[in-house]
C-alpha cells in the first residue's frame, strides 16, 4: 500500500481529534463532534473551504490622553486603523510612536483572535505556515496588515503567485532591503533568500559558489532581475505601494547557470520579476522543497529516503501537475494512512500548547468591551512569545528553528529553560496566578471551567471513567495504569473513590451551591492541573 492512500480505517473521535489538531489550533468538544458526524472526505472538504473574510482589527485602546490612553488623530475607540494614515501627521513624536505601537499590538491580537475563533478550517494553520516560510517583519502596523493579508489571500491556493506577490510586498521590500536593490548598487538579500529559503533550497555544496541547487552566480544574476523595485515613500502613505523605477534597473539579459537549464531572463521591465519566478518554479526541486516543509509542519521532521520516495515525491508531482496549487497535495496528505497513523510524533509549538489548553479545554473569550477583549489575546501573545514563538517578530529569516534546525527540530521547544516555562504557563491557566514575562507581569483567575469540561465526560461520578476520559480528551492517546494510578491519588487528595460520587452525585442535585461547587471544582482542578503538566500534554 502507497503512504499517500486514502484512509480506511475507522473514523473514531481519536481521528477526528487527530486530524483537528494538526490542521487547526486546538479543535474543540463541539468541532471534533461535528467532524465525527459528517466524516473524514466531509471534514476535508470543510477544512478547505474559505473562510469568509474577517472583520478589520480595531482601535482597542480609549480615546484621550493617560496611561492608558491614546489620541490618534484619525481613529476613534472601536473603529479600524487600517483605513487611516500610515504615519500620523500633526501629533509629537512620542504620540506618533505610541500609535504605531498599539496598531501593530492591535494586529497581533486580531490575529490570535482569527485562531481563537475558527472552527473547522485549515486557513490560520496555513496563514502561519506561510509566515514561517516567507519571514517579514516591519513593526509598522499597516504594513504587516497587507503582508499577512497577502499570505491570507493565497494560504489555499497557488504557491507561485504568492512568491510572486510577495518579491514585492512592501513588508518584504524593506525587510531584506529590496528597496535599495539598484544598478548602481546591487543588493543580493532577497535574491538568496528566495533562493535558499522560499523556493528551491540550497543543497549541499558541490563546488565553490555552486550549490545542489542553485550557483553564487545565479544570486547575482537574479538581484538584477529585482533591481528597480522600492517603496515609493519609506516615511509617508506611500510606505504600502511598492513601485517599479526603470531609471534603477539593470538593463539587458540575465544569463542564470545550469541548475536552471541556463535560461535567459530578457529585459522585461517591471514584469522582469515575474520571468524569473515563473523560471525559479520550472526547476523540480520548488515542488520538492516545499512538499518536505509542509511535512515537517503538519507530521514531523523525520523525513528519510523512504519518506522522500514514498511521500515528498508523489506529493511533488501533485503539486507540479495542479502548476503549484498547493491544496490538493496537502489534502493528500491529511487523508493519507500515513498523516493518520502519525500520532504523538510532533512537539507542541508555543502556540499550539496554549491554545489547546486554552481553547482546546473549552474557555470562550467572552468580555465586556473591545479593550478587554484586545488585552485579553495579547495576554496570550505574550504567552506564544515568551516560549520563543513571537508573531510577526521571527529570530531571523529562516523563521522559527523548530522547524528547521538539526538534529534538534521540534525539541527546540522544549530547552531547560523554555520547558519549565512551558509546565508554568499551562499551571497558571488551569489554576490561576501571576503570569511574569520578559517585559511585564499580570494576574489572572483559573480560565478553564473544569466542571463544564468534566460534564462532557461519560460517567463523571466514576474515578476510572473520568480519568480515561480525560485522558482521551487531553492525551488522545493510552497512558500507563502507573500513571492513572498517581494521577487518581492526586485527584481524589485523601478522599475515597467512593467518596467522589457521593461528592459529584450531591453537586449534580444541588448544582447552583456554591459550597458543593467550590468541592468539585477542587478536586477537577487537581486532576487537570497535574495532566497538563505531564509530558503526554506536551505533544501531538
Amino acid at each position: 500500500m502507497a503512504y499517500l492512500d486514502e484512509y480506511l480505517g475507522t473514523w473514531t473521535e481519536q481521528a477526528a481529534r487527530h486530524l483537528l489538531r494538526r490542521t487547526t489550533f486546538a479543535p474543540t468538544h463541539d468541532t471534533i463532534s461535528e467532524a465525527l458526524d459528517i466524516g473524514l472526505n466531509a471534514t476535508v472538504d470543510k477544512l478547505f473551504t474559505p473562510s469568509p473574510t474577517p472583520e478589520l482589527p480595531l482601535k482597542y485602546i480609549p480615546d484621550g490622553i493617560g496611561k492608558d490612553e491614546l489620541d490618534d488623530p484619525e481613529v476613534h475607540y472601536g473603529e479600524t486603523w487600517v483605513n487611516a494614515a500610515v504615519y500620523p501627521v500633526d501629533v509629537t513624536p512620542k504620540v506618533r510612536n505610541q500609535i504605531l505601537r498599539y496598531r501593530s499590538s492591535s494586529l497581533y491580537a486580531w490575529m490570535i483572535k482569527q485562531m481563537y475563533k475558527e472552527t473547522i478550517s485549515i486557513t490560520e494553520k496555513m496563514v502561519l505556515f506561510w509566515h514561517n516560510h516567507f519571514v517579514s517583519e516591519s513593526q509598522i502596523g499597516h504594513k504587516e496588515y497587507v503582508y499577512q493579508e497577502v499570505l491570507r489571500k493565497h494560504c489555499l491556493g497557488n504557491f507561485k503567485q504568492l512568491t510572486k506577490d510577495i518579491t514585492i510586498d512592501t513588508n518584504m521590500l524593506q525587510y531584506l532591503s529590496g528597496y535599495k536593490n539598484t544598478n548602481k548598487a546591487p543588493n543580493e538579500n532577497y535574491s538568496r533568500e528566495v533562493l535558499e529559503l522560499f523556493t528551491v533550497g540550497k543543497g549541499d555544496l558541490v563546488a565553490p559558489g555552486d550549490y545542489t541547487n542553485y550557483t553564487e552566480n545565479d544570486i547575482i544574476e537574479m538581484a538584477k532581475v529585482l533591481t528597480g523595485w522600492t517603496i515609493k515613500s519609506i516615511t509617508l502613505e506611500d510606505s504600502l505601494t511598492s513601485v517599479f523605477n526603470n531609471n534603477r534597473h539593470t538593463k539587458g539579459s540575465k544569463q542564470l547557470s545550469h541548475r536552471f537549464n541556463n535560461a535567459v531572463i530578457q529585459e522585461n521591465g517591471e514584469d522582469e520579476y515575474i520571468d524569473l519566478i515563473d523560471v525559479i518554479f520550472q526547476n523540480d526541486e520548488c515542488s520538492r522543497y516545499i512538499s518536505r516543509q509542509l511535512y515537517i509542519w503538519f507530521v514531523n521532521h523525520e523525513i528519510n529516503a523512504d519518506i522522500e520516495e514514498n511521500i515528498i515525491e508523489p506529493m511533488s508531482q501533485i503539486i507540479r501537475e495542479n502548476n503549484y496549487e498547493i491544496a490538493p497535495a496537502v489534502k493528500t496528505l491529511i487523508k493519507s494512512e500515513h498523516f493518520m497513523n502519525s500520532t504523538a510524533c510532533i512537539i507542541k509549538s508555543p502556540i499550539d500548547l496554549i491554545l489547546s489548553e486554552l481553547k482546546g479545554l473549552g474557555l470562550k473569550i467572552e468580555t465586556s468591551s473591545i479593550k478587554e477583549e484586545y488585552d485579553t489575546y495579547l495576554v496570550i501573545y505574550q504567552m506564544f512569545a515568551d516560549l520563543e514563538q513571537s508573531i510577526m517578530h521571527h529570530p531571523n529569516v529562516a523563521g522559527w528553528k523548530a522547524y528547521y534546525q538539526t538534529p534538534g527540530y521540534d525539541k527546540i521547544w522544549l530547552n531547560t529553560l523554555l520547558l519549565p516555562k512551558r509546565h508554568h504557563f499551562c499551571k497558571i491557566i488551569m489554576e490561576g496566578g501571576r503570569l511574569n514575562f520578559s517585559n511585564y507581569s499580570v494576574t489572572i483567575p483559573p480560565l478553564v471551567n473544569v466542571i463544564e469540561l468534566s460534564s462532557k465526560a461519560t460517567n463523571p461520578s466514576v474515578v476510572n471513567d473520568l480519568i480515561d476520559d480525560m485522558v482521551e480528551m487531553l492525551f488522545n492517546y493510552p497512558i500507563s495504569s502507573i500513571q492513572k494510578e498517581k494521577l487518581k491519588d492526586i485527584f481524589l487528595d485523601g478522599f475515597t473513590e467512593k467518596d467522589w460520587t457521593d461528592i459529584w452525585n450531591e453537586f449534580v442535585a444541588d448544582y447552583t451551591n456554591p459550597v458543593l461547587q467550590q468541592n468539585v471544582d477542587k478536586h477537577l482542578r487537581l486532576l487537570l492541573s497535574a495532566m497538563v503538566q505531564m509530558s503526554e500534554f506536551q505533544v501531538m
